[in-house]
């Protein structure tokens, strides 16, 4: 079965993005790209791809979900961030529902839609963000993979914006990198 990754950068507070949605105090190089590029390229957004001249890797996921915040954040560089990818963004306001490339913008159920792909063929499914999509996906989230990184925002969104509801993941593996980016994958329990 298709399995549900919530594959994102997080600071040590639990942040996934700055108050305004910025992203841009995470780091953007360092030692764990290497591993980005070889285990998660299709994460790296195509237009980068493109940009460097490379044909992006595919194979991990076939599938990515997305809040609308999450995908406006990049709509100034693109409409069509990873054109590699089937590409879900999911929003509750009508005007927001108009753009260009390959994205089907959804105001369907979340937890719906998952389930729909999950009866289809595919590789996995990448939840790319935010955190109101993540808390509505909670349940079906099969396997957290959090690129921690040395930096704390103090305020900004989290991973889950929901309400408490304590539930374990166990951790399968972990990576620390000189760059002070420690990579923790999880599995539910």
């Amino acid at each position: 079965m298709r399995e549900l990754v919530y594959y994102a950068a997080v600071s040590l507070d639990g942040r996934i993005a700055a108050p305004d949605g910025a992203f841009d105090a995470f780091p953007v190089e360092g030692d764990h790209f290497d591993v980005i590029n070889a285990d998660w390229a299709d994460t790296v957004p195509g237009p980068l791809y493109d940009a460097l001249g490379m044909t992006q890797p595919r194979g991990r996921f076939s599938t990515v979900l997305m809040g609308w915040n999450t995908f406006a954040a990049g709509l100034p560089l693109t409409d069509d961030p990873y054109p590699h990818l089937e590409q879900i963004v999911f929003s509750r306001t009508p005007a927001s529902r108009e753009v260009g490339g390959a994205v089907r913008v959804t105001a369907d159920d979340p937890r719906g839609v998952v389930a729909d792909l999950r009866s289809r063929p595919g590789a996995d499914i990448w939840l790319c963000g935010g955190g109101v999509l993540a808390a509505q996906l909670r349940d079906d989230i099969d396997r957290l993979v959090l690129k921690v990184n040395p930096i704390v925002f103090g305020d900004g969104l989290p991973l889950f914006a929901g309400g408490y509801a304590p539930e374990a993941f166990a951790l399968e593996r972990s990576r620390a990198f000189e760059s002070g980016v420690v990579m923790n994958e999880y599995r539910r329990r």
